[in-house]
């Protein structure tokens, strides 16, 4: 390649040495002109071209560059004049770029890291000079009684799951404030894509405990028929599509469904939400190189609790974070602290604003903790001390953060919160109640809802498997229909 593009710049220079001779030449009003691609540009960089140029009168033709950080590049009428006037600039794509004489690379770190946005203080005090945007009484009762209600839900059912009662469970222990205060600062328009750590998002939305309750049996009137492991929700109506197991595989469909959004002028945006395991994804590059060069209306939002399972995030990148990785594709960023329910607020409105009004995508990495283990298939001491997760339970919780603030305010008493602890046990309980006296789907439904006519193999599958359920009984549940 450094062979073929010292060649075509020789040829260039020779041309343009003749250029006077040229000139004295022709001296027609007719004109030719001069146009040399750079070599490596069709399979390197197609937006690379060395100006095309009027041999006559000497002036470069103008062209128009690609966009760099999300705007339009200006035009450059003056890039082939720099590049022989000025041998310390190359007119590239996205923008004039110095040259060095200094062999020096890039560091692999900064001399400081990114800092944390907040606003609430670990006793639940506004910093002093914090910028952030307003809550007012109502909305904040709202999002710290729904954090309460997640609280609760995920402690009951945890334990029903210990009781054999569901099969699986996962709770949110310690991110109740990325749930909730980001779901507060979205609307209803607003796709979201989550991965299995966020059904706070889908409870601010209207999502009842009786429905939650419903997909964690897989009973008839679960909306996914039972075909989900549980916590796998789901809802059309509330905009929150679900959940699958499979890590990272919602972040560039949350691209895809943003960019539909910008080309029918939606004024709504995709939301994505992943952990600090799923950076470690391709799907999640892929992602956010897509979402930059389409300028798609997507907000990211990673949940670093520090763990991917059992494997902490100093084992999975040498990167500062996750921050950083926004701005290599060029993409607008900001670090959060995930316990703070104003921050977190705060951030995703802003973000959610600038994705919409200026045609971009946003990344929020918040930095929080899971307290609880990775799901009821986890012993997550095996990996990490006791001591250490009591401490951020004790010293770093969201919700009694957010307690203390608006307590402070006069908003909220000890008389209210056990009142409201005791309603939503209460109803948390009937609705496990009633969701295990629902009937089962029936074993037809393992094989609808995909083609309009079943192709063959699945109309096999089904003929055998009811043949096994009535030779093996005793192995099949007694209350799926047949």
């Amino acid at each position: 390649m450094a062979v073929w593009t010292r060649k075509s710049l020789n040829v260039v220079n020779h041309f343009v040495s003749k250029l006077g001779f040229l000139t004295k030449i022709n001296r027609s009003s007719s004109s030719y002109s001069f146009h040399q691609t750079h070599p490596f540009s069709d399979a390197c960089a197609p937006n690379l071209k060395i100006p095309a140029v009027n041999i006559v009168n000497n002036t470069p033709t103008h062209f128009a560059f690609y966009r760099f950080e999300s705007t339009k590049a200006e035009k450059q009428s003056d890039s082939f004049h720099d590049f022989y006037a000025n041998p310390q600039v190359l007119d590239f794509s996205g923008g004039k770029i110095a040259f060095t004489p200094e062999l020096k690379f890039i560091s692999e770190s900064p001399e400081e890291r990114v800092p944390c946005y907040r606003v609430l203080d670990n006793n639940g005090q506004i910093i002093l000079g914090s910028t952030y945007v307003q809550v007012n009484k109502e909305v904040a009762l709202k999002m710290y009684s729904e954090m309460v209600t997640l609280q609760v839900m995920d402690n009951i059912f945890y334990e029903a799951q210990r009781q054999g009662r569901i099969s699986f469970y996962l709770t949110t222990i310690g991110e109740e404030a990325i749930n909730i205060a980001s779901a507060a600062a979205l609307t209803l328009d607003d796709l979201i894509f989550p991965q299995y750590r966020e059904p706070g998002v889908l409870l601010w939305r209207g999502f009842t405990l009786q429905e939650f309750a419903n997909q964690c049996f897989g009973n008839k009137a679960d909306y996914g028929k039972g075909r989900q492991m549980p916590i796998h929700y789901g809802s059309n109506k509330l905009n929150y599509f679900t959940i699958s197991s499979p890590i990272a595989t919602q972040i560039p469909q949350a691209v895809g469904a943003a960019y539909s959004l910008k080309m029918d002028k939606k004024d709504a945006c995709a939301v994505t939400y992943f952990g600090d395991g799923g950076t470690s994804e391709g799907d999640f590059h892929a992602a956010l190189n897509f979402a930059a060069v389409r300028e798609a209306p997507v907000v990211f939002i990673c949940r670093n609790n520090g763990w991917a399972i059992s494997t902490p995030t100093e084992d999975q990148f040498r990167s500062d974070g996750v921050v950083v990785k926004g701005q290599a594709y060029g993409i607008r960023s900001i670090r959060v602290d995930g316990n703070d329910a104003l921050a977190v607020y705060s951030a995703v409105h802003a973000a959610r604003n600038m994705a919409i009004r200026e045609h971009r995508p946003v990344l929020i990495e918040a930095l929080t903790y899971r307290v609880g283990h990775h799901s009821t298939s986890d012993d997550s001491t095996k990996y990490r001390s006791a001591e250490e997760i009591e401490w951020w339970r004790l010293s770093r919780d969201p919700v009694t953060r957010f307690r203390q603030w608006i307590e402070s305010n006069g908003w909220w008493n000890a008389e209210a919160e056990s009142e409201h602890r005791h309603n939503v046990r209460k109803q948390m309980l009937q609705a496990i109640q009633v969701a295990e006296k629902v009937e089962k789907p029936a074993v037809a439904d393992l094989f609808t809802d995909v083609y309009d006519v079943p192709p063959s193999n699945l109309v096999e599958q089904e003929k055998l498997l009811r043949l096994a359920v009535k030779r093996y009984p005793n192995e099949y549940p007694s209350d799926v229909p047949l």
